[in-house]
């Protein structure tokens, strides 16, 4: 019975690192440009690259496949959202949604918004194609793609097949450490 439970821990630990797959842009690169539709941030309502509006400060690009959406990546979001906020130094999350639907998605984030209710996070909407942004290389198979940069280049990248609020703080790390480097 003892070797059945570590055997069990063994293949649960694997398919949970199994999980993870490359996406988004290479590490040290400089931030490719984010042109997306603003529905909840201090651009709301209009088409905005983020990257330029960024500029140098810290900020956690994360990229939602539409269809893949789901609680627990909505828990991984506040989280985020939290953590971020308590690191303060101009940080924030720009989260952007990957869709077959802009328009639809468009009516849908500020419904999150009232929701989910974050305070550093602005919910965008990319407006080409599903596959995301050029030069930003989303894995159709990551649900989420988490971009940590700081001062115009990518610090750490994040590919999560699935994912809830237990990897916040491997983000949370990485974003502390590149504000810590400035």
């Amino acid at each position: 019975m003892k070797s059945l439970t570590v055997l069990s821990v063994i293949f649960v630990t694997s398919l949970a690192c199994a999980q993870d797959v490359a996406s988004g842009p290479d590490k040290g690169k400089k931030v490719p440009p984010l042109k997306v539709f603003d529905a909840t941030g201090p651009n709301q309502g209009k088409e905005v690259d983020y990257t330029a509006e960024r500029k140098e400060m810290p900020t956690v690009y994360v990229f939602v496949q539409a269809d893949k959406w789901t609680r627990p990546i909505a828990r991984f979001l506040v989280k985020l959202d939290e953590a971020v906020l308590k690191e303060g130094r101009d940080a924030s999350v720009i989260a952007v949604w990957l869709t077959d639907g802009p328009d639809k998605t468009k009516k849908y984030l500020p419904l999150a918004q009232q929701s989910l209710k974050f305070q550093t996070t602005a919910l965008t909407c990319y407006t080409g194609d599903k596959s995301g942004p050029e030069r930003w290389g989303i894995n159709g198979d990551a649900h989420l793609t988490v971009v940590v940069t700081n001062e115009k280049k990518v610090a750490a990248v994040f590919g999560y097949i699935s994912t809830n609020e237990t990897a916040v703080p491997q983000v949370q790390k990485a974003l502390q450490e590149t504000i810590d480097k400035k």
